[in-house]
């Protein structure tokens, strides 16, 4: 599949804001799949101070100032992604059991698994407990494979939690989340994370996209779709596999790649700060369009 994706961040204040700093996660990663072809990132009005650069994670960051005083600021990025299939479609690798990745993944400091290492460990929004791994059990069952468990996981959490944008909101933690069983997508994937962190396994945050498709008959809402986030496993010489557990699935052509880390905070697709302001509001759209060779949209029916 190949996508043009317009995300639109749009600030509007309601006295003049003299000063703000920001990064931005908004450039699609390339991977094994995953091919950026373009990102473009207009930012209105024009920053006194842009760069650019690579974050701990391979992740490309976009920096930019504002010092002359705005009321309104617009950041909107273009992107033209190609992402290809997995093969075999929906078929999972042959994986080692999970108990022997646990126990292996750090032991050998020469096999791959070492970068995987730091992904074990507790971050801000994504904390090991008991409890958590009390529950991953009942998919993590002696010596089955980490790939055929963590697909388990993905569907009992699609199963067992509510999707509820009003239940949560982005301070709310991993504990409280799991008590609620019902959050957002962010919410999905930092439970399952802490879930298989607390089994001694490596998983990471993806943000990224969705695209979704239009009942039949009914045209695509241009901006409707939105940021998404899902789980990304360590499971050994098979690699990195990754699971949706808001929607069930293993993602594929459907899902567009930006950004991946410990959890949400290392990966915000608009983080900074400003001075003064008053009150704000803060508006987001999400345009996800398969295009063909030429570059134009595919009329979806």
């Amino acid at each position: 599949m190949h996508y043009r994706i317009t995300h639109r961040t749009n600030y509007r204040h309601s006295e003049t804001v003299p000063l703000c700093q920001n990064a931005l996660w908004l450039t699609p990663r390339n991977d094994g799949r995953q091919q950026r072809h373009s990102c473009r990132i207009e930012i209105t009005p024009t920053p006194t101070n842009r760069s650019t650069r690579t974050d701990y994670f391979g992740n490309e960051v976009t920096y930019f100032m504002l010092d002359a005083g705005y009321r309104t600021l617009d950041v909107v990025a273009v992107s033209d992604v190609q992402v290809k299939p997995r093969s075999p479609a929906g078929v999972l690798p042959d994986t080692p059991a999970w108990e022997t990745l646990a126990k292996s993944l750090c032991d050998d400091l020469s096999n791959p698994g070492i970068d995987a290492c730091q992904f074990r460990f507790d971050s801000p929004s994504a904390v090991a407990s008991d409890e958590l791994a009390d529950y991953a059990r009942g998919s993590f069952t002696s010596v089955r494979p980490v790939a055929e468990a963590a697909r388990e996981l993905t569907t009992r959490l699609h199963t067992d939690f509510a999707y509820d944008p009003c239940a949560t909101t982005v301070q709310t933690s991993v504990a409280e989340a799991f008590g609620l069983k019902r959050g957002v997508c962010q919410d999905f994937a930092h439970v399952q994370i802490a879930c298989l962190r607390s089994l001694g396994l490596a998983a990471r945050y993806v943000s990224g996209y969705l695209r979704t498709i239009p009942p039949p008959g009914q045209p695509r809402l241009v901006g409707a779709d939105a940021s998404h986030a899902w789980v990304s496993v360590f499971c050994g010489p098979a690699g990195w596999l990754a699971f949706d557990p808001t929607n069930d699935l293993v993602p594929s052509t459907d899902h567009v790649t930006i950004a991946w880390g410990r959890d949400y905070g290392d990966v915000t697709p608009v983080r900074g700060l400003f001075v003064g302001g008053g009150h704000h509001e803060m508006s987001v759209s999400v345009d996800v369009a398969p295009i063909d060779e030429s570059g134009s949209e595919i009329e979806l029916t």
